[in-house]
Protein backbone atom coordinates (compact mmCIF):
# COMPACT_ATOMS: atom_id res chain seq x y z
CA UNK A 1 0.00 0.00 0.00
CA UNK A 2 0.97 4.00 -0.43
CA UNK A 3 -0.26 6.96 0.02
CA UNK A 4 -0.83 9.58 -2.38
CA UNK A 5 -0.34 12.50 -1.56
CA UNK A 6 -2.24 14.97 -4.06
CA UNK A 7 -5.36 13.35 -3.35
CA UNK A 8 -4.79 11.42 0.20
CA UNK A 9 -5.96 8.24 -0.99
CA UNK A 10 -4.64 5.03 0.51
CA UNK A 11 -3.60 2.81 -2.57
CA UNK A 12 -3.53 -1.01 -2.20
CA UNK A 13 -2.16 -3.03 -4.59
CA UNK A 14 -2.48 -6.53 -5.73
CA UNK A 15 -2.60 -9.28 -7.95
CA UNK A 16 -5.91 -8.87 -9.27
CA UNK A 17 -9.67 -8.31 -8.29
CA UNK A 18 -10.40 -11.09 -6.41
CA UNK A 19 -7.40 -9.98 -3.99
CA UNK A 20 -8.28 -6.78 -3.85
CA UNK A 21 -11.71 -7.68 -2.61
CA UNK A 22 -10.57 -9.72 -0.05
CA UNK A 23 -7.80 -6.97 1.18
CA UNK A 24 -11.06 -4.72 1.54
CA UNK A 25 -13.43 -7.45 3.02
CA UNK A 26 -10.54 -8.19 5.89
CA UNK A 27 -10.08 -4.55 6.71
CA UNK A 28 -14.53 -3.80 7.01
CA UNK A 29 -14.62 -7.12 8.92
CA UNK A 30 -11.67 -7.72 10.98
CA UNK A 31 -10.16 -4.39 11.51
CA UNK A 32 -13.60 -2.31 11.34
CA UNK A 33 -12.31 0.06 8.92
CA UNK A 34 -14.98 2.25 7.02
CA UNK A 35 -13.82 2.23 3.39
CA UNK A 36 -15.19 3.97 0.27
CA UNK A 37 -13.89 2.45 -1.73
CA UNK A 38 -12.57 3.44 -5.53
CA UNK A 39 -13.00 1.58 -8.78
CA UNK A 40 -9.26 -0.72 -9.68
CA UNK A 41 -7.35 -0.07 -11.27
CA UNK A 42 -4.17 -0.89 -13.69
CA UNK A 43 -0.46 -0.81 -12.80
CA UNK A 44 0.33 0.70 -16.24
CA UNK A 45 3.84 1.16 -16.71
CA UNK A 46 6.12 2.95 -19.75
CA UNK A 47 9.10 2.68 -21.42
CA UNK A 48 11.13 3.80 -24.19
CA UNK A 49 12.24 2.33 -27.23
CA UNK A 50 14.94 4.23 -28.97
CA UNK A 51 17.99 5.61 -28.28
CA UNK A 52 18.37 9.25 -28.47
CA UNK A 53 20.76 12.40 -27.84
CA UNK A 54 19.70 15.32 -26.13
CA UNK A 55 21.61 18.99 -24.95
CA UNK A 56 19.45 20.29 -22.09
CA UNK A 57 21.10 24.21 -21.27
CA UNK A 58 19.29 25.22 -18.01
CA UNK A 59 19.41 28.46 -17.19
CA UNK A 60 18.01 30.96 -14.68
CA UNK A 61 18.06 34.41 -14.01
CA UNK A 62 16.51 35.38 -10.67
CA UNK A 63 18.45 38.70 -9.60
CA UNK A 64 21.02 37.74 -7.61
CA UNK A 65 23.21 34.56 -8.49
CA UNK A 66 21.94 32.60 -11.13
CA UNK A 67 20.83 29.10 -12.45
CA UNK A 68 22.95 27.26 -15.15
CA UNK A 69 23.62 23.92 -16.26
CA UNK A 70 24.43 22.22 -19.60
CA UNK A 71 24.24 18.14 -20.19
CA UNK A 72 24.54 16.23 -22.97
CA UNK A 73 23.14 13.08 -22.80
CA UNK A 74 22.31 9.52 -24.43
CA UNK A 75 18.64 8.25 -23.41
CA UNK A 76 17.61 4.50 -24.44
CA UNK A 77 16.40 1.73 -23.13
CA UNK A 78 18.23 -0.29 -20.63
CA UNK A 79 20.64 -3.25 -20.90
CA UNK A 80 18.72 -6.45 -20.94
CA UNK A 81 17.76 -7.79 -17.18
CA UNK A 82 18.57 -4.14 -16.07
CA UNK A 83 16.09 -2.60 -13.38
CA UNK A 84 16.01 1.21 -12.53
CA UNK A 85 18.48 3.56 -13.71
CA UNK A 86 21.46 2.94 -15.56
CA UNK A 87 24.08 5.43 -15.72
CA UNK A 88 27.20 6.04 -16.83
CA UNK A 89 29.55 8.68 -17.13
CA UNK A 90 31.77 9.52 -19.87
CA UNK A 91 32.20 13.27 -19.35
CA UNK A 92 36.38 13.73 -20.01
CA UNK A 93 38.47 17.19 -18.98
CA UNK A 94 36.00 17.81 -15.95
CA UNK A 95 34.12 19.59 -18.61
CA UNK A 96 30.93 18.46 -15.55
CA UNK A 97 32.69 18.61 -12.20
CA UNK A 98 32.60 15.74 -10.45
CA UNK A 99 30.67 16.49 -7.11
CA UNK A 100 27.69 17.68 -9.98
CA UNK A 101 27.58 14.39 -11.50
CA UNK A 102 25.60 12.42 -8.91
CA UNK A 103 22.90 15.45 -9.02
CA UNK A 104 22.37 14.39 -12.85
CA UNK A 105 21.78 10.87 -12.04
CA UNK A 106 19.29 12.23 -9.17
CA UNK A 107 17.52 13.98 -11.44
CA UNK A 108 16.95 11.03 -13.78
CA UNK A 109 16.29 8.68 -11.10
CA UNK A 110 13.40 11.23 -9.98
CA UNK A 111 11.94 11.62 -12.83
CA UNK A 112 11.32 8.04 -13.78
CA UNK A 113 8.86 7.89 -11.71
CA UNK A 114 6.22 10.05 -14.22
CA UNK A 115 6.88 8.96 -17.78
CA UNK A 116 6.27 11.28 -20.52
CA UNK A 117 2.83 9.67 -21.60
CA UNK A 118 0.65 9.42 -18.58
CA UNK A 119 2.65 9.71 -15.57
CA UNK A 120 3.36 6.03 -15.40
CA UNK A 121 6.44 4.61 -13.47
CA UNK A 122 9.45 4.22 -15.94
CA UNK A 123 11.00 0.89 -14.60
CA UNK A 124 14.33 0.85 -16.08
CA UNK A 125 16.44 3.74 -18.60
CA UNK A 126 19.98 4.12 -19.61
CA UNK A 127 21.32 7.33 -19.90
CA UNK A 128 25.07 7.81 -20.99
CA UNK A 129 26.05 11.23 -20.03
CA UNK A 130 28.91 12.64 -22.68
CA UNK A 131 29.38 16.46 -22.11
CA UNK A 132 28.35 19.34 -20.79
CA UNK A 133 29.31 22.44 -18.93
CA UNK A 134 29.00 24.53 -16.29
CA UNK A 135 29.51 28.09 -14.78
CA UNK A 136 31.96 29.23 -12.21
CA UNK A 137 29.50 30.76 -10.47
CA UNK A 138 25.95 29.96 -11.03
CA UNK A 139 26.21 25.86 -11.25
CA UNK A 140 25.71 24.08 -7.83
CA UNK A 141 23.76 20.88 -7.75
CA UNK A 142 20.55 21.87 -7.78
CA UNK A 143 20.75 23.01 -11.16
CA UNK A 144 22.60 19.59 -12.36
CA UNK A 145 19.34 18.24 -10.81
CA UNK A 146 16.79 20.18 -12.48
CA UNK A 147 18.26 19.72 -15.67
CA UNK A 148 18.31 16.28 -15.89
CA UNK A 149 14.89 16.28 -14.79
CA UNK A 150 14.01 18.26 -17.99
CA UNK A 151 16.58 16.45 -19.99
CA UNK A 152 14.13 13.71 -19.16
CA UNK A 153 11.02 15.28 -20.28
CA UNK A 154 12.37 16.67 -23.36
CA UNK A 155 14.47 13.91 -24.86
CA UNK A 156 11.75 10.82 -23.76
CA UNK A 157 9.26 11.92 -26.43
CA UNK A 158 11.49 11.56 -28.97
CA UNK A 159 12.43 8.19 -28.17
CA UNK A 160 9.12 6.65 -29.30
CA UNK A 161 7.66 5.82 -25.67
CA UNK A 162 5.15 3.14 -25.35
CA UNK A 163 2.76 2.24 -22.74
CA UNK A 164 3.22 -1.24 -20.81
CA UNK A 165 0.23 -3.42 -19.20
CA UNK A 166 0.65 -6.05 -16.82
CA UNK A 167 -0.69 -9.36 -18.74
CA UNK A 168 -1.41 -12.13 -16.66
CA UNK A 169 -0.50 -15.95 -16.76
CA UNK A 170 -4.64 -17.70 -16.42
CA UNK A 171 -5.62 -21.44 -15.82
CA UNK A 172 -9.58 -22.34 -15.98
CA UNK A 173 -10.43 -25.81 -15.64
CA UNK A 174 -13.55 -26.60 -17.33
CA UNK A 175 -16.05 -29.38 -18.08
CA UNK A 176 -15.40 -30.26 -22.17
CA UNK A 177 -19.12 -29.11 -22.86
CA UNK A 178 -18.08 -25.08 -22.05
CA UNK A 179 -14.64 -25.24 -24.05
CA UNK A 180 -15.74 -23.53 -27.06
CA UNK A 181 -17.64 -20.58 -24.86
CA UNK A 182 -14.49 -20.03 -22.55
CA UNK A 183 -12.20 -19.78 -25.75
CA UNK A 184 -13.95 -17.20 -27.42
CA UNK A 185 -14.42 -15.36 -24.64
CA UNK A 186 -10.97 -14.95 -23.68
CA UNK A 187 -10.20 -14.39 -27.86
CA UNK A 188 -12.70 -10.97 -26.56
CA UNK A 189 -10.43 -10.12 -24.15
CA UNK A 190 -7.04 -10.07 -26.30
CA UNK A 191 -6.36 -13.40 -24.80
CA UNK A 192 -3.29 -15.62 -26.15
CA UNK A 193 -4.24 -19.40 -25.56
CA UNK A 194 -1.13 -21.61 -25.29
CA UNK A 195 -1.85 -24.78 -24.16
CA UNK A 196 -5.14 -27.08 -23.91
CA UNK A 197 -4.79 -30.37 -21.74
CA UNK A 198 -7.16 -33.02 -20.46
CA UNK A 199 -7.25 -33.58 -16.81
CA UNK A 200 -9.85 -36.76 -15.31
CA UNK A 201 -12.79 -35.78 -17.74
CA UNK A 202 -12.12 -31.95 -17.44
CA UNK A 203 -10.26 -29.59 -19.95
CA UNK A 204 -7.63 -27.44 -19.07
CA UNK A 205 -7.42 -24.08 -21.07
CA UNK A 206 -3.89 -22.03 -20.67
CA UNK A 207 -3.73 -18.69 -21.73
CA UNK A 208 -1.70 -14.94 -21.25
CA UNK A 209 -4.65 -12.32 -21.14
CA UNK A 210 -4.29 -8.47 -20.21
CA UNK A 211 -4.94 -7.58 -16.51
CA UNK A 212 -7.27 -4.57 -18.00
CA UNK A 213 -9.42 -7.13 -20.00
CA UNK A 214 -10.18 -9.52 -16.43
CA UNK A 215 -12.02 -7.65 -14.14
CA UNK A 216 -15.22 -9.29 -13.85
CA UNK A 217 -13.71 -12.46 -15.20
CA UNK A 218 -14.61 -14.58 -12.56
CA UNK A 219 -18.43 -13.47 -12.62
CA UNK A 220 -18.67 -14.30 -16.63
CA UNK A 221 -17.10 -17.11 -16.06
CA UNK A 222 -19.44 -18.94 -13.39
CA UNK A 223 -22.41 -18.01 -15.96
CA UNK A 224 -20.61 -19.32 -19.15
CA UNK A 225 -20.07 -22.41 -17.55
CA UNK A 226 -23.18 -22.23 -15.11
CA UNK A 227 -20.22 -22.20 -12.10
CA UNK A 228 -18.99 -25.48 -13.07
CA UNK A 229 -15.54 -23.83 -14.51
CA UNK A 230 -12.69 -22.44 -12.27
CA UNK A 231 -9.40 -19.98 -12.75
CA UNK A 232 -6.03 -19.21 -11.60
CA UNK A 233 -4.43 -16.30 -12.30
CA UNK A 234 -0.81 -15.22 -11.62
CA UNK A 235 1.27 -12.05 -13.21
CA UNK A 236 3.19 -13.05 -15.90
CA UNK A 237 4.79 -9.95 -17.60
CA UNK A 238 4.33 -7.09 -18.79
CA UNK A 239 3.81 -6.03 -22.55
CA UNK A 240 3.30 -3.23 -25.45
CA UNK A 241 -0.27 -1.39 -25.10
CA UNK A 242 -1.49 -1.85 -28.63
CA UNK A 243 -1.56 1.96 -29.84
CA UNK A 244 -5.86 2.61 -30.35
CA UNK A 245 -6.25 0.93 -26.36
CA UNK A 246 -2.63 3.10 -25.28
CA UNK A 247 -4.29 6.05 -27.19
CA UNK A 248 -8.10 5.79 -24.64
CA UNK A 249 -5.46 5.10 -21.79
CA UNK A 250 -3.52 8.13 -22.07
CA UNK A 251 -6.40 10.17 -22.48
CA UNK A 252 -8.06 8.76 -19.89
CA UNK A 253 -5.04 9.77 -17.63
CA UNK A 254 -5.49 13.86 -18.48
CA UNK A 255 -1.60 13.85 -17.82
CA UNK A 256 0.27 17.01 -19.04
CA UNK A 257 3.73 16.55 -19.53
CA UNK A 258 5.15 19.66 -17.40
CA UNK A 259 8.38 20.93 -17.40
CA UNK A 260 9.78 20.95 -13.87
CA UNK A 261 11.44 25.04 -13.54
Amino acid sequence: MKTDHETGQTVISGMGELHLDIIVDRLRREFGVDINQGAPQVNYKEAITQTVQHREVFKKQTGGRGKFADIIVEIGPADEGVTGLQFVDEVKGGNVPKEFIPSVEKGFKSAMANGVLAGYEVPSLKVTLKDGSFHPVDSDQLSFELAARLAFRHACPKARPVLLEPIMSLEVVTPEDYMGDIVGDLNRRRGQINAMDSTLGARIVKAYVPLAEQFGYVTILRTISSGRATSTMTFDHYAEVPAGLAKEVIEKSGYKNEDDE
